[in-house]
Protein backbone atom coordinates (compact mmCIF):
# COMPACT_ATOMS: atom_id res chain seq x y z
CA UNK A 1 0.00 0.00 0.00
CA UNK A 2 1.33 3.40 -0.95
CA UNK A 3 2.02 5.63 2.09
CA UNK A 4 -0.19 8.73 2.46
CA UNK A 5 2.84 11.04 2.08
CA UNK A 6 3.65 9.45 -1.27
CA UNK A 7 0.04 9.87 -2.54
CA UNK A 8 0.13 13.54 -1.60
CA UNK A 9 3.42 13.98 -3.46
CA UNK A 10 1.96 12.39 -6.60
CA UNK A 11 -1.12 14.64 -6.49
CA UNK A 12 1.12 17.72 -6.13
CA UNK A 13 3.19 16.66 -9.12
CA UNK A 14 0.10 16.09 -11.31
CA UNK A 15 -1.30 19.46 -10.33
CA UNK A 16 1.96 21.17 -11.26
CA UNK A 17 1.95 19.46 -14.64
CA UNK A 18 -1.69 20.07 -15.53
CA UNK A 19 -2.30 23.48 -13.88
CA UNK A 20 -1.71 26.43 -16.20
CA UNK A 21 0.85 28.86 -14.90
CA UNK A 22 0.51 32.56 -14.77
CA UNK A 23 3.01 33.15 -17.61
CA UNK A 24 3.15 34.09 -21.27
CA UNK A 25 3.28 30.39 -22.25
CA UNK A 26 0.15 28.31 -22.98
CA UNK A 27 -0.69 26.08 -20.02
CA UNK A 28 -1.48 23.15 -22.33
CA UNK A 29 1.06 23.18 -25.17
CA UNK A 30 3.77 25.53 -23.82
CA UNK A 31 3.73 27.77 -26.88
CA UNK A 32 3.46 31.56 -26.49
CA UNK A 33 -0.10 32.72 -25.85
CA UNK A 34 0.33 35.59 -28.30
CA UNK A 35 -2.79 37.78 -28.52
CA UNK A 36 -5.12 35.12 -27.09
CA UNK A 37 -7.74 36.74 -24.83
CA UNK A 38 -7.25 33.88 -22.38
CA UNK A 39 -4.64 34.50 -19.65
CA UNK A 40 -3.77 30.76 -19.63
CA UNK A 41 -4.13 29.25 -23.12
CA UNK A 42 -3.17 30.12 -26.65
CA UNK A 43 -6.35 28.78 -28.18
CA UNK A 44 -9.76 27.40 -27.36
CA UNK A 45 -8.62 23.95 -28.53
CA UNK A 46 -5.82 23.92 -25.98
CA UNK A 47 -8.21 25.04 -23.27
CA UNK A 48 -10.62 22.19 -24.13
CA UNK A 49 -7.83 19.60 -24.04
CA UNK A 50 -6.59 20.85 -20.65
CA UNK A 51 -10.11 20.67 -19.16
CA UNK A 52 -10.62 17.18 -20.53
CA UNK A 53 -7.28 16.03 -19.10
CA UNK A 54 -7.97 17.46 -15.65
CA UNK A 55 -11.48 15.91 -15.70
CA UNK A 56 -9.96 12.46 -15.92
CA UNK A 57 -10.55 11.59 -19.57
CA UNK A 58 -13.75 11.69 -21.64
CA UNK A 59 -14.39 12.51 -25.25
CA UNK A 60 -11.37 13.37 -27.29
CA UNK A 61 -13.27 14.92 -30.20
CA UNK A 62 -14.46 18.04 -28.45
CA UNK A 63 -17.99 16.63 -28.00
CA UNK A 64 -18.59 16.09 -31.70
CA UNK A 65 -19.47 12.40 -31.31
CA UNK A 66 -23.06 11.52 -30.41
CA UNK A 67 -23.96 11.01 -26.78
CA UNK A 68 -25.14 7.42 -26.43
CA UNK A 69 -27.26 8.34 -23.43
CA UNK A 70 -29.41 10.77 -25.42
CA UNK A 71 -32.24 9.62 -27.75
CA UNK A 72 -31.65 9.98 -31.46
CA UNK A 73 -33.02 13.09 -33.13
CA UNK A 74 -33.33 14.20 -36.71
CA UNK A 75 -30.61 16.59 -37.88
CA UNK A 76 -31.48 20.25 -37.70
CA UNK A 77 -30.49 20.63 -41.31
CA UNK A 78 -31.96 18.16 -43.82
CA UNK A 79 -29.47 15.93 -45.55
CA UNK A 80 -30.39 17.16 -49.00
CA UNK A 81 -27.43 15.45 -50.59
CA UNK A 82 -29.14 12.12 -49.88
CA UNK A 83 -32.08 13.07 -52.09
CA UNK A 84 -35.80 12.81 -51.24
CA UNK A 85 -37.03 9.64 -49.51
CA UNK A 86 -38.98 7.14 -51.61
CA UNK A 87 -42.62 8.12 -52.12
CA UNK A 88 -43.87 5.11 -50.18
CA UNK A 89 -41.19 5.14 -47.47
CA UNK A 90 -43.61 6.06 -44.68
CA UNK A 91 -46.90 5.17 -46.35
CA UNK A 92 -49.30 2.69 -44.80
CA UNK A 93 -51.08 0.26 -47.10
CA UNK A 94 -54.30 1.72 -48.49
CA UNK A 95 -56.56 -1.08 -47.29
CA UNK A 96 -55.15 -0.72 -43.77
CA UNK A 97 -55.82 3.01 -43.81
CA UNK A 98 -59.44 2.54 -44.89
CA UNK A 99 -59.91 -0.31 -42.40
CA UNK A 100 -58.82 1.98 -39.58
CA UNK A 101 -61.13 4.79 -40.69
CA UNK A 102 -64.06 2.39 -41.10
CA UNK A 103 -63.56 0.93 -37.62
CA UNK A 104 -63.22 4.38 -36.07
CA UNK A 105 -66.45 5.57 -37.69
CA UNK A 106 -68.36 2.45 -36.61
CA UNK A 107 -67.22 2.92 -33.03
CA UNK A 108 -69.51 5.90 -32.42
CA UNK A 109 -72.63 5.10 -34.49
CA UNK A 110 -75.17 2.29 -34.82
CA UNK A 111 -75.78 2.16 -38.57
CA UNK A 112 -78.80 0.57 -40.23
CA UNK A 113 -76.61 -1.52 -42.54
CA UNK A 114 -73.15 -3.08 -42.61
CA UNK A 115 -72.47 -1.14 -45.81
CA UNK A 116 -72.69 2.29 -44.15
CA UNK A 117 -69.32 2.48 -42.36
CA UNK A 118 -67.28 1.32 -45.41
CA UNK A 119 -69.14 3.79 -47.63
CA UNK A 120 -68.44 6.63 -45.18
CA UNK A 121 -64.74 5.72 -45.02
CA UNK A 122 -64.57 5.96 -48.81
CA UNK A 123 -66.53 9.22 -48.86
CA UNK A 124 -64.26 10.79 -46.25
CA UNK A 125 -61.24 9.64 -48.28
CA UNK A 126 -62.57 11.23 -51.47
CA UNK A 127 -62.75 14.67 -49.81
CA UNK A 128 -58.93 14.66 -49.63
CA UNK A 129 -58.70 14.26 -53.41
CA UNK A 130 -61.95 15.86 -54.56
CA UNK A 131 -60.11 18.19 -56.94
CA UNK A 132 -59.04 15.17 -58.97
CA UNK A 133 -62.62 13.99 -59.59
CA UNK A 134 -65.20 15.39 -61.99
CA UNK A 135 -68.01 15.00 -59.46
CA UNK A 136 -68.26 14.89 -55.69
CA UNK A 137 -71.25 12.84 -54.55
CA UNK A 138 -73.46 14.47 -51.94
CA UNK A 139 -73.88 12.56 -48.68
CA UNK A 140 -77.35 12.70 -47.10
CA UNK A 141 -78.11 11.55 -43.56
CA UNK A 142 -81.84 11.54 -42.92
CA UNK A 143 -84.20 9.91 -40.43
CA UNK A 144 -87.89 9.69 -39.65
CA UNK A 145 -87.41 11.19 -36.18
CA UNK A 146 -84.84 13.30 -34.33
CA UNK A 147 -82.32 11.55 -32.11
CA UNK A 148 -81.29 9.00 -34.73
CA UNK A 149 -77.55 9.74 -34.79
CA UNK A 150 -77.29 12.05 -37.81
CA UNK A 151 -75.43 14.80 -35.97
CA UNK A 152 -73.06 12.30 -34.36
CA UNK A 153 -71.98 11.09 -37.80
CA UNK A 154 -71.15 14.68 -38.79
CA UNK A 155 -69.35 15.31 -35.50
CA UNK A 156 -67.03 12.38 -36.15
CA UNK A 157 -66.70 13.27 -39.84
CA UNK A 158 -65.35 16.73 -39.09
CA UNK A 159 -62.17 15.14 -37.72
CA UNK A 160 -61.62 12.90 -40.76
CA UNK A 161 -62.52 14.94 -43.84
CA UNK A 162 -60.45 17.65 -45.49
CA UNK A 163 -60.99 21.24 -44.28
CA UNK A 164 -64.36 20.71 -42.56
CA UNK A 165 -66.88 23.54 -42.22
CA UNK A 166 -69.55 22.45 -39.72
CA UNK A 167 -72.62 24.65 -40.03
CA UNK A 168 -76.32 24.77 -39.19
CA UNK A 169 -77.73 27.96 -40.62
CA UNK A 170 -75.04 29.55 -42.77
CA UNK A 171 -76.39 31.94 -45.37
CA UNK A 172 -75.94 31.19 -49.04
CA UNK A 173 -73.69 34.23 -49.43
CA UNK A 174 -71.42 33.02 -46.63
CA UNK A 175 -71.18 29.55 -48.17
CA UNK A 176 -70.39 31.13 -51.54
CA UNK A 177 -67.41 32.91 -50.03
CA UNK A 178 -66.17 29.92 -48.02
CA UNK A 179 -66.30 27.60 -51.02
CA UNK A 180 -64.66 30.19 -53.28
CA UNK A 181 -61.83 30.56 -50.76
CA UNK A 182 -61.69 26.73 -50.35
CA UNK A 183 -61.07 23.94 -50.52
CA UNK A 184 -63.59 23.01 -47.83
CA UNK A 185 -65.94 20.15 -46.98
CA UNK A 186 -69.43 21.37 -46.07
CA UNK A 187 -71.04 19.55 -43.13
CA UNK A 188 -74.58 20.96 -42.98
CA UNK A 189 -76.72 19.87 -40.02
CA UNK A 190 -80.49 20.42 -39.62
CA UNK A 191 -80.76 21.19 -43.31
CA UNK A 192 -84.44 20.14 -43.23
CA UNK A 193 -85.19 23.45 -41.53
CA UNK A 194 -83.80 25.22 -44.60
CA UNK A 195 -85.72 23.27 -47.24
CA UNK A 196 -88.98 22.72 -45.35
CA UNK A 197 -91.55 24.80 -47.29
CA UNK A 198 -93.55 25.39 -44.10
CA UNK A 199 -90.72 27.55 -42.78
CA UNK A 200 -90.95 29.93 -45.73
CA UNK A 201 -88.01 31.91 -46.98
CA UNK A 202 -86.10 31.74 -50.24
CA UNK A 203 -83.76 28.76 -50.41
CA UNK A 204 -83.42 28.55 -54.19
CA UNK A 205 -79.91 30.03 -54.14
CA UNK A 206 -78.74 27.43 -51.63
CA UNK A 207 -80.39 24.60 -53.56
CA UNK A 208 -78.80 25.85 -56.80
CA UNK A 209 -75.41 26.05 -55.15
CA UNK A 210 -75.59 22.52 -53.76
CA UNK A 211 -76.80 21.23 -57.12
CA UNK A 212 -74.16 23.02 -59.19
CA UNK A 213 -71.34 22.29 -56.72
CA UNK A 214 -71.72 18.61 -57.49
CA UNK A 215 -69.52 19.04 -60.58
CA UNK A 216 -66.00 20.43 -60.64
CA UNK A 217 -66.49 22.82 -63.54
CA UNK A 218 -69.55 24.49 -62.04
CA UNK A 219 -69.69 28.20 -61.27
CA UNK A 220 -72.53 30.53 -60.34
CA UNK A 221 -72.52 34.12 -61.59
CA UNK A 222 -73.43 36.92 -59.19
CA UNK A 223 -73.35 40.71 -59.42
CA UNK A 224 -70.95 42.24 -56.91
CA UNK A 225 -70.08 45.79 -56.00
CA UNK A 226 -72.18 48.91 -55.61
CA UNK A 227 -74.49 50.32 -58.25
CA UNK A 228 -71.79 52.48 -59.85
CA UNK A 229 -69.17 49.73 -60.02
CA UNK A 230 -71.30 46.65 -60.49
CA UNK A 231 -69.64 43.67 -62.13
CA UNK A 232 -70.44 40.03 -62.70
CA UNK A 233 -68.30 37.56 -60.81
CA UNK A 234 -68.31 33.80 -61.30
CA UNK A 235 -68.04 31.92 -58.03
CA UNK A 236 -66.64 28.37 -58.04
CA UNK A 237 -69.04 26.23 -56.02
CA UNK A 238 -67.48 22.78 -56.31
CA UNK A 239 -67.10 21.25 -52.84
CA UNK A 240 -67.94 18.00 -51.06
CA UNK A 241 -71.08 18.33 -48.92
CA UNK A 242 -72.77 16.18 -46.28
CA UNK A 243 -76.33 17.17 -45.37
CA UNK A 244 -78.27 15.93 -42.35
CA UNK A 245 -81.97 16.43 -41.61
CA UNK A 246 -85.39 14.92 -41.11
CA UNK A 247 -86.52 12.82 -44.08
CA UNK A 248 -88.96 14.20 -46.62
CA UNK A 249 -87.81 17.79 -46.95
CA UNK A 250 -84.77 17.39 -49.21
CA UNK A 251 -85.25 18.52 -52.84
CA UNK A 252 -85.16 15.69 -55.37
CA UNK A 253 -82.54 17.60 -57.37
CA UNK A 254 -80.17 17.05 -54.43
CA UNK A 255 -81.18 13.52 -53.44
CA UNK A 256 -80.55 12.25 -56.97
CA UNK A 257 -76.97 13.46 -56.66
CA UNK A 258 -76.44 11.83 -53.29
CA UNK A 259 -75.76 8.65 -51.39
CA UNK A 260 -78.44 8.55 -48.71
CA UNK A 261 -78.18 6.86 -45.32
CA UNK A 262 -81.57 6.44 -43.62
CA UNK A 263 -80.52 6.60 -39.98
CA UNK A 264 -82.62 4.96 -37.27
CA UNK A 265 -82.82 5.34 -33.52
CA UNK A 266 -80.49 3.03 -31.68
CA UNK A 267 -82.03 -0.01 -30.03
CA UNK A 268 -81.39 -0.77 -26.35
CA UNK A 269 -79.14 -3.69 -27.30
CA UNK A 270 -77.01 -1.59 -29.69
CA UNK A 271 -73.99 -0.10 -27.96
CA UNK A 272 -71.58 2.57 -29.17
CA UNK A 273 -68.55 4.22 -27.61
CA UNK A 274 -69.02 7.28 -25.45
CA UNK A 275 -68.38 10.44 -27.47
CA UNK A 276 -65.96 12.83 -25.81
CA UNK A 277 -65.05 15.42 -28.39
CA UNK A 278 -61.57 16.12 -27.04
CA UNK A 279 -60.71 12.43 -27.11
CA UNK A 280 -62.21 11.91 -30.57
CA UNK A 281 -60.25 14.86 -31.95
CA UNK A 282 -57.00 13.55 -30.44
CA UNK A 283 -57.56 9.97 -31.63
CA UNK A 284 -58.73 10.98 -35.11
CA UNK A 285 -55.81 13.32 -35.88
CA UNK A 286 -53.29 10.60 -36.88
CA UNK A 287 -56.03 8.81 -38.82
CA UNK A 288 -56.84 11.92 -40.82
CA UNK A 289 -53.18 12.68 -41.46
CA UNK A 290 -52.54 9.13 -42.63
CA UNK A 291 -55.66 9.17 -44.80
CA UNK A 292 -54.69 12.50 -46.35
CA UNK A 293 -51.13 11.31 -47.01
CA UNK A 294 -52.30 8.10 -48.66
CA UNK A 295 -54.88 9.91 -50.78
CA UNK A 296 -52.24 12.39 -51.91
CA UNK A 297 -50.08 9.49 -53.06
CA UNK A 298 -52.87 7.94 -55.16
CA UNK A 299 -54.82 11.07 -56.14
CA UNK A 300 -53.61 11.16 -59.74
CA UNK A 301 -54.23 7.45 -60.13
CA UNK A 302 -57.81 7.47 -58.83
CA UNK A 303 -58.62 10.67 -60.68
CA UNK A 304 -57.78 9.03 -64.01
CA UNK A 305 -59.35 5.68 -63.15
CA UNK A 306 -62.32 4.26 -65.04
CA UNK A 307 -63.42 1.54 -62.62
CA UNK A 308 -65.78 -1.25 -63.65
CA UNK A 309 -69.19 -0.64 -62.14
CA UNK A 310 -71.50 -3.34 -60.77
CA UNK A 311 -74.06 -4.74 -63.19
CA UNK A 312 -77.03 -2.42 -63.63
CA UNK A 313 -75.29 0.65 -62.16
CA UNK A 314 -75.09 3.30 -64.86
CA UNK A 315 -75.85 6.94 -65.63
CA UNK A 316 -76.23 9.10 -62.49
CA UNK A 317 -75.65 6.28 -59.94
CA UNK A 318 -72.45 5.29 -61.76
CA UNK A 319 -71.33 8.91 -61.78
CA UNK A 320 -71.93 9.14 -58.04
CA UNK A 321 -70.08 5.97 -57.14
CA UNK A 322 -67.14 6.21 -59.55
CA UNK A 323 -64.86 8.19 -57.16
CA UNK A 324 -65.50 5.84 -54.25
CA UNK A 325 -64.97 2.66 -56.24
CA UNK A 326 -61.79 4.07 -57.80
CA UNK A 327 -60.42 4.69 -54.29
CA UNK A 328 -61.42 1.19 -53.21
CA UNK A 329 -59.62 -0.32 -56.21
CA UNK A 330 -56.47 1.63 -55.31
CA UNK A 331 -56.68 0.39 -51.71
CA UNK A 332 -56.84 -3.25 -52.75
CA UNK A 333 -57.38 -6.27 -50.50
CA UNK A 334 -61.13 -6.67 -49.78
CA UNK A 335 -62.04 -3.06 -50.62
CA UNK A 336 -62.91 -3.48 -54.34
CA UNK A 337 -65.52 -6.09 -53.41
CA UNK A 338 -66.66 -4.21 -50.32
CA UNK A 339 -67.20 -0.98 -52.27
CA UNK A 340 -69.18 -2.67 -55.04
CA UNK A 341 -71.36 -4.47 -52.50
CA UNK A 342 -72.08 -1.12 -50.83
CA UNK A 343 -72.81 0.42 -54.23
CA UNK A 344 -75.34 -2.29 -55.03
CA UNK A 345 -76.97 -1.85 -51.65
CA UNK A 346 -77.40 1.92 -51.81
CA UNK A 347 -78.38 2.05 -55.48
CA UNK A 348 -80.98 -0.71 -55.05
CA UNK A 349 -82.33 0.94 -51.92
CA UNK A 350 -82.59 4.29 -53.67
CA UNK A 351 -84.54 2.64 -56.52
CA UNK A 352 -87.27 1.60 -54.08
CA UNK A 353 -87.82 5.18 -52.93
CA UNK A 354 -90.15 7.21 -55.20
CA UNK A 355 -88.53 10.49 -56.09
CA UNK A 356 -91.83 12.37 -56.01
CA UNK A 357 -95.59 12.02 -55.89
CA UNK A 358 -95.54 11.97 -59.69
CA UNK A 359 -93.31 8.89 -59.79
CA UNK A 360 -95.61 7.20 -57.27
CA UNK A 361 -98.58 7.99 -59.51
CA UNK A 362 -96.89 6.50 -62.59
CA UNK A 363 -96.03 3.35 -60.65
CA UNK A 364 -99.58 2.93 -59.33
CA UNK A 365 -101.05 3.47 -62.80
CA UNK A 366 -98.66 0.89 -64.23
CA UNK A 367 -99.88 -1.66 -61.68
CA UNK A 368 -103.52 -0.72 -62.24
CA UNK A 369 -103.37 -1.07 -66.04
CA UNK A 370 -101.62 -4.45 -65.70
CA UNK A 371 -104.22 -5.70 -63.22
CA UNK A 372 -107.12 -4.62 -65.47
CA UNK A 373 -105.46 -6.16 -68.53
CA UNK A 374 -106.26 -3.17 -70.70
CA UNK A 375 -104.54 -0.49 -72.71
CA UNK A 376 -106.94 2.36 -71.85
CA UNK A 377 -109.03 3.53 -68.93
CA UNK A 378 -111.49 6.37 -68.36
CA UNK A 379 -110.39 9.11 -65.98
CA UNK A 380 -113.33 8.42 -63.65
CA UNK A 381 -112.42 4.74 -63.50
CA UNK A 382 -108.77 5.55 -62.74
CA UNK A 383 -109.70 7.94 -59.93
CA UNK A 384 -112.10 5.46 -58.34
CA UNK A 385 -109.44 2.72 -58.36
CA UNK A 386 -106.72 4.98 -56.95
CA UNK A 387 -108.93 6.27 -54.14
CA UNK A 388 -109.70 2.70 -53.08
CA UNK A 389 -106.05 2.01 -52.23
CA UNK A 390 -105.91 2.10 -48.43
CA UNK A 391 -102.20 2.86 -48.02
CA UNK A 392 -101.85 5.20 -50.97
CA UNK A 393 -101.73 9.00 -50.66
CA UNK A 394 -104.50 9.64 -53.21
CA UNK A 395 -107.35 10.09 -50.73
CA UNK A 396 -105.64 13.06 -49.14
CA UNK A 397 -103.28 15.19 -51.17
CA UNK A 398 -102.73 18.43 -49.30
CA UNK A 399 -106.05 17.96 -47.55
CA UNK A 400 -108.26 16.82 -50.46
CA UNK A 401 -108.70 13.72 -52.65
CA UNK A 402 -107.08 13.40 -56.05
CA UNK A 403 -109.38 14.74 -58.78
CA UNK A 404 -109.30 14.85 -62.57
CA UNK A 405 -107.66 18.28 -62.69
CA UNK A 406 -104.86 17.29 -60.30
CA UNK A 407 -104.41 13.96 -62.10
CA UNK A 408 -103.97 15.74 -65.44
CA UNK A 409 -101.51 18.22 -63.96
CA UNK A 410 -99.36 15.51 -62.33
CA UNK A 411 -99.24 13.37 -65.46
CA UNK A 412 -98.72 16.35 -67.76
CA UNK A 413 -95.20 16.83 -66.35
CA UNK A 414 -94.25 13.51 -67.93
CA UNK A 415 -95.84 14.22 -71.31
CA UNK A 416 -98.94 12.09 -70.56
CA UNK A 417 -102.18 13.61 -71.83
CA UNK A 418 -105.84 12.60 -71.55
CA UNK A 419 -107.67 11.64 -74.75
CA UNK A 420 -111.18 10.72 -75.85
CA UNK A 421 -111.72 6.99 -75.49
CA UNK A 422 -114.93 5.06 -76.26
CA UNK A 423 -115.74 1.95 -74.19
CA UNK A 424 -117.80 -0.84 -75.75
CA UNK A 425 -121.39 0.28 -76.31
CA UNK A 426 -120.80 3.67 -74.72
CA UNK A 427 -120.08 7.25 -75.58
CA UNK A 428 -116.65 8.81 -75.76
CA UNK A 429 -115.20 9.93 -72.42
CA UNK A 430 -111.90 11.40 -71.27
CA UNK A 431 -109.25 8.89 -70.28
CA UNK A 432 -105.68 7.70 -70.68
CA UNK A 433 -104.03 5.20 -73.02
CA UNK A 434 -100.73 3.39 -73.17
CA UNK A 435 -99.81 3.90 -76.80
CA UNK A 436 -99.51 6.88 -79.10
CA UNK A 437 -98.63 10.47 -78.45
CA UNK A 438 -99.12 11.32 -74.79
CA UNK A 439 -99.41 7.66 -73.78
CA UNK A 440 -98.38 6.16 -70.44
CA UNK A 441 -96.03 3.52 -71.83
CA UNK A 442 -93.44 6.09 -72.88
CA UNK A 443 -93.48 7.75 -69.45
CA UNK A 444 -93.13 4.38 -67.72
CA UNK A 445 -90.11 3.47 -69.83
CA UNK A 446 -88.41 6.77 -68.99
CA UNK A 447 -89.19 7.39 -65.32
CA UNK A 448 -89.79 4.02 -63.64
CA UNK A 449 -87.07 1.48 -62.82
CA UNK A 450 -86.31 -0.86 -65.69
CA UNK A 451 -87.95 -3.86 -64.05
CA UNK A 452 -91.14 -1.93 -63.42
CA UNK A 453 -91.54 -0.73 -66.99
CA UNK A 454 -91.78 -4.29 -68.25
CA UNK A 455 -95.30 -4.51 -66.85
CA UNK A 456 -96.60 -3.02 -70.07
CA UNK A 457 -96.31 -6.51 -71.53
CA UNK A 458 -99.48 -7.34 -69.64
CA UNK A 459 -101.36 -5.35 -72.24
CA UNK A 460 -100.39 -7.53 -75.22
CA UNK A 461 -103.72 -9.27 -74.90
CA UNK A 462 -106.07 -6.35 -74.32
CA UNK A 463 -109.76 -6.20 -73.72
CA UNK A 464 -111.89 -5.63 -76.79
CA UNK A 465 -113.01 -2.05 -77.21
CA UNK A 466 -115.16 -0.31 -79.77
CA UNK A 467 -112.57 2.36 -80.46
CA UNK A 468 -111.58 2.12 -84.09
CA UNK A 469 -108.00 3.32 -83.43
CA UNK A 470 -105.35 0.57 -83.61
CA UNK A 471 -103.82 -0.74 -80.40
CA UNK A 472 -100.04 -0.69 -80.21
CA UNK A 473 -98.16 -3.91 -79.49
CA UNK A 474 -96.20 -3.28 -76.29
CA UNK A 475 -94.77 -6.76 -75.95
CA UNK A 476 -91.27 -5.47 -76.66
CA UNK A 477 -91.09 -4.05 -73.16
CA UNK A 478 -90.54 -7.48 -71.60
CA UNK A 479 -92.16 -9.92 -69.17
CA UNK A 480 -94.56 -8.97 -66.42
CA UNK A 481 -92.84 -8.00 -63.14
CA UNK A 482 -94.31 -7.92 -59.65
CA UNK A 483 -96.27 -4.77 -58.72
CA UNK A 484 -94.14 -1.77 -57.87
CA UNK A 485 -96.39 0.31 -55.69
CA UNK A 486 -94.58 0.27 -52.38
CA UNK A 487 -93.19 3.45 -50.94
Amino acid sequence: MTPPDAVAAIDTTLAEVTRPEESAACGACGHPRGDSPSPDFCSEDCQSRWHLATAGGGAVDGGAAPDTELPEAAPQRPLTWLGPPPADAYRQAGHEVLDAVRDFVARYSAFPSEHCAPMLALWYAHTHAADHFYVTPRLILDSAEPGSGKTRVLEVAQYLVRAPEMTISATTAALFRMVADGPITILFDEVDAIFNPKNGGNNEDLRAMLNAGYKRSATIARCVGDARAMKVEKFPVYAPAALAGIAGHMPATITTRAITVHMKRRRADEHVAEFWEEDVEHQARPLRETLAAWMESVAEQVGRARPAMPDGVRDRPAEIWRPLIAIADAAGDHWPDTARAACNHFVAHAATQPDSIGIRLLADLQTLFAARDTDRMATAEILAALLEQDEAPWSELQGRPLDARRLGRLLGKYGVKSRDIKPTGGTAVKGYRLDGDGGLADAWSRYLPTAATSATSATTQVSTVADSEPVADTSATGPTPPPNNQT
